[in-house]
């Protein structure tokens, strides 16, 4: 089977003929990969360590900058680039919705274009597609945004105190990503597989917010995103951090989700064998190997184990091989080679 196939049968509820994987990482960990194992590019390195993955296509914005504000991204959000030692990431500097006061100070900001996108390179993106891998487009992730916008604190009272404000914030990004996403699942009718519905739900410990919350604010509005993905024979794979085993009933029931990422099975409620138990028949696992600890501070031999490990807990149901989000710096080679390797070696499906 090509890796498409591999990810496609088990959405489909076919058997592959091994069980697929995909490859999440930073920046600075797919470059030193491809030094320590001396490939060219992605591609190679995908070869070299048998990674289904996927290939991802985006209409790239034609603006870069808030009208407003040079400085900003297209939301109005300035950024900085911070470094922990091991590598960088971008940390919001600047909310540009943090003094807004009501739903008519929200109309009233610039909105970004959802026009403002080249929507011919993304035509010959799709056309380059080689066909070998599933196909991912479209992106929404509303309320991260909303904090990076309002301030994560403000962002949860108004969910609370200010319904109006949370309202029409999640109002304008949600328009904004259904016409972009529209327009990309038109132009690439029948060769899209999967987008991407997203949202942290979950902490180490418990849910972010109220199951009353989320099911106000947040669940409509995904539900309208995975029925247009729908509506063109897209699947939905979703992202959520953290113990989110108590809304699990709702994305199935509500956004109808079909792909669960990233199961991060140390967490209360996450616990492998009781997602398999009460979701396996109707979800497919993607993620599960540990890199919180095991890929991070374990030893090769552990990620070998705890590779086994998913294989047998996940047997009953459909699981994709991958680490339980980006593979931090700290994680060392030999392991992540270990996880993929072990994978290879022992995740043949047996017929």
């Amino acid at each position: 089977m090509t890796p498409r196939q591999r990810w496609l049968a088990l959405l489909e509820g076919e058997t592959p003929d091994r069980i697929p994987t995909d490859y999440w990482a930073t920046p600075e960990v797919t470059e030193r990969l491809l030094a320590d194992l001396g490939c060219a590019d992605r591609d190679a390195l995908y070869e070299h360590l048998h990674i289904d993955g996927i290939d991802a296509v985006h209409a790239p914005p034609t603006a870069r900058h808030h009208p407003d504000d040079p400085e900003a991204d297209i939301w109005g959000v300035r950024s900085r680039t911070v470094d922990y030692g091991g590598g960088t990431y971008e940390e919001t500097a600047g909310h540009p919705l943090a003094d807004a006061n009501s739903a008519d100070d929200i109309h009233a900001f610039t909105w970004p274009d959802p026009d403002a996108h080249d929507f011919d390179a993304f035509r010959e993106q799709i056309a380059d597609l080689s066909g070998e891998r599933i196909v991912q487009c479209g992106h929404y992730e509303p309320f991260l945004l909303y904090c990076r916008m309002r301030g994560m604190e403000q962002a949860y009272v108004d969910l609370v105190a200010e319904p109006e404000v949370a309202d029409a914030i999640l109002g304008h990004i949600f328009d904004y990503y259904f016409h972009v996403n529209q327009r990309m699942f038109e132009i690439g009718k029948d060769v899209i597989d999967i987008t991407y519905v997203a949202e942290d739900l979950g902490s180490q410990t418990g849910l972010l917010m109220s199951l009353a919350l989320l099911r106000r604010f947040l669940l409509p509005n995904q539900k309208r995103m995975a029925d247009l993905a729908r509506s063109y024979g897209i699947h939905i794979f979703y992202h959520t951090d953290g113990a989110a085993r108590q809304v699990i009933p709702d994305l199935l029931d509500v956004t109808g989700i079909e792909i669960l990422n990233p199961i991060q099975w140390r967490c209360p409620g996450m616990e492998r064998s009781g997602l398999v138990r009460d979701f396996g028949d109707r979800l497919v696992f993607h993620g599960a190997v540990d890199n919180q600890q095991t890929l991070a501070f374990g030893s090769p031999d552990d990620v070998a184990r705890e590779v086994l490990d998913n294989i047998r807990i996940f047997g009953p149901a459909r699981w994709i091989c991958a680490p339980c989000h980006n593979i931090q710096p700290v994680s060392p080679t030999e392991n992540i080679v270990a996880m993929y390797e072990t994978i290879h070696q022992h995740g043949r499906v047996q017929t």
